[in-house]
Parts: C-alpha cells; structure tokens; sequence
C-alpha cells in the first residue's frame, strides 16, 4: 500500500465555516460540569456533537480533548482519546494528554534562548529543558469559554491572557483557540495570538489517539502515512542537533504508509534516544504556509482513519513511549507503552536558538496564526 484515499475538499472546507455562525444550538453543543479541582476550580465540559453521531469532549482546564467519540467501519463508536474521568488527574498525573499546549510546545534547549539581544531563562521541568510551555504551561490555566453553532457544525472558542514573564516568557501573549466540529467527521483547531512585547510562540494540541479505543492496548499495527521527505535529529535530552536529515532508508521513513511498529524496534541511535517514536518530520510543502495533507494513520482492525492537514512546517510523531501503566485513566484503564500515538503539529523544537529553522518570533502588531484539521473517517479499501 502506498497512499491512503484522502477527501480532496479538505483544504478549502475549514474556510467556509467562520462565515455562517449562529446561535448556540443545544442539539449540537452542551457544557455542564466536569469536576472541581483540589484548589476549589469548577470545570466545565463541552461536548460538540454532530448529525452524524460522533461528538467531542473538551474542558475549559487546558483547552484539553478528553472524548472523542466516533464510528468503527460498523458503525459503532467508540472513545478513541485518552484521558482522565478526573479533572486533578490531569493536573498531576497528565503526560499533557489532550492538551492544549503553550506558550511553546516542545522543548527549548536548557530553557534559554536569546531575543532581540535579551536573555531569557524559563521554567525547568524536562532533562534539563522547557517543554511544553513549563510547570504550569497553557494545559494547565482554565481558559475562558463561548460556544456556538454553524449550519452544520459546533463551535467552542477558548481564550486566555498570559502575562508578560509568565513561566519565563516575555510579553503579555493574547490566545485564542477555536474547535470546530462539523458534519463531516472534521476537527478544525485554529490558533490565534497577539503581544505586547517581543516573544515566541508554539501552540498545538497534544491528544494521545488508539483507533481501536482508547482503553484497546497497543497501536503499533496502526498503519501510518507522514508526508514528510526529511526529519530533525535530536542528541539524547531529545532536543534538534540543527541537522535536517533524510527519512530514506531509515526507521523514519513513512512516506509510503507501514505499520507504526514495523521498525520501532530498529537499533538505530535516534530510536534508542526517543524510546520509539518522539520526533518532528519536516513537513513537505508546495510553498511554505501551505495547508496540505499532513499525515494519515488507520486501524486495520476497526477500520478508524486519521487524515491530518495543517499549514505547520512541521509534525511531532509520538508513539506513547513514556506511558508505563502507573497511570489510571478513563474505565479504570491503566495505559501501557505504545498504547496511544500523538500527532503534535508545530514550529521545530528549539527553534528559537535555531537560526536555519523557520522562526517562532512574534512581534507587536503582528498575530500568530495557524490552523490544523483532525479528519476522522473510514479507509477506503480497494
């Protein structure tokens, strides 16, 4: 097998449905409470639901996906994100699981980096580097929320001021982040960002995927398409050597679509590094900007397809690898190793103290903007 079957309309689709909201209709979304953290904070959980039956839970804690319901090549739904039934859990126990994931998703090497000839040290929370934002990073702040509808789709807006200096970053950063469920099996997360001072940026949504369900055991014989001709090594701390280096002929090589498991277990130095799969493909593109196809992955099993489209450059493919089965999560499931992947659409890790990677700088007057489409469908066999 060499390509998946993808629906051509995507790439112009997502425009249309900021043009026709309305209204929120409670047929297609509804909120109600989720659970109080330890500090006394209520959450609250929106579920997006469409006409076709799928729907989509996410918390105002974090912007975080924490269901995702839809059909198997039967017609029977399922949950196919992990996640937590308690909302602290995601606060203390959480490898970021569906989370939405600032000021800078990924790492930033020893949590330094130069701007405009200022230095600035973040917060420490991974090997010695940033990651994800910090200690208490995007994933973490309860956002405020408004939910509407379209013609045919549900809409929950999130947005959060984070303050100048805030887990180390510079400026006051403005973000908006906008879901949007429609008809046709699609999630559109759009992005959106302002600031007062000069600052990087790096938003994403860190969802952890088992097309079988989310309680289903391994997804190594998920079967996974990365368009992507190059990747950025990393040294043993997983962050990039500023090498952009070709797929070919190594583990990394998912141009032509394989099972996720068919060389995990290659001996190759960037596997041992990673423990499997935890690195960024540079995204191929007509030019840069572009919103193309990203990545597709199915299950064999149950039929579950994944079409990912972004205008990114970048993709961080994570297979699962630090889940150990120490923690619980939705059903009482312990969730082992490679019992979930993650598709993290992004700027490069680190690329603020990169100068040959594209930039993450955001300046005053400017807004970062970025969008990434979750297409959840059915493969078409030949």
């Amino acid at each position: 097998m060499k390509k998946f079957l993808i629906c051509p309309a995507i790439v112009g689709a997502y425009l249309s449905l900021v043009s026709c909201m309305t209204n929120e209709n409670p047929d297609r979304i509804s909120v109600k409470q989720f659970g109080v953290l330890d500090d006394g904070r209520a959450v609250q959980v929106y579920t997006l639901k469409n006409s076709a039956g799928s729907s989509i839970d996410i918390l105002d804690l974090g912007g975080i996906i924490t269901a995702i319901n839809v059909p198997d090549r039967d017609g029977t739904l399922a949950d196919i994100a992990l996640g937590f039934d308690n909302p602290e859990q995601y606060l203390t126990d959480s490898p970021y699981m569906g989370a939405l994931v600032g000021r800078y998703a990924n790492r930033i090497a020893k949590g330094k980096f130069t701007l405009d000839g200022n230095d600035y040290s973040l917060a420490i929370n991974n090997m010695g580097n940033a990651l994800h934002g910090g200690i208490v990073g995007f994933d973490k702040k309860i956002w405020q929320s408004a939910a509407s509808t379209a013609d045919d789709a549900a809409i929950l807006t999130l947005s959060l001021v984070s303050p100048d200096g805030d887990e180390g970053y510079p400026g006051a950063l403005s973000a908006t982040v906008t879901y949007t469920f429609d008809d046709q099996n699609r999630l559109t997360i759009s992005y959106h960002a302002t600031t007062d001072k000069a600052t990087v940026v790096n938003l994403t949504n860190h969802s952890y995927f088992n097309l079988n369900g989310h309680n289903a055991g391994s997804i190594l014989d998920h079967v996974m398409m990365i368009n992507a001709a190059t990747y950025t090594p990393v040294d043993e701390t997983l962050i990039p050597t500023r090498e952009i280096s070709p797929v070919k002929g190594t583990a990394f090589d998912f141009e032509n679509a394989k099972p996720i498991g068919r060389d995990i277990g290659a001996g190759e130095q960037q596997i041992q590094y990673g423990l499997g799969y935890d690195h960024n493909w540079v995204l191929e593109k007509s030019s840069p900007n572009d919103f193309e196809l990203a990545a597709a992955v199915y299950s064999p099993k149950s039929g579950r397809m994944i079409s990912l489209y972004t205008d990114q450059p970048g993709l961080q493919f994570y297979t699962g690898n630090f889940l150990d089965g120490t923690v619980t999560g939705k059903d009482n499931t312990r969730y082992q190793k490679r019992g979930a992947f993650c598709l993290e659409t992004q700027h490069f890790p680190d690329s603020p103290n990169h100068p040959n990677f594209p930039t993450t700088i955001l300046r005053p007057g400017e807004t970062y903007e970025t969008t990434t489409v979750f297409e959840f469908g059915i493969l078409e066999q030949d």
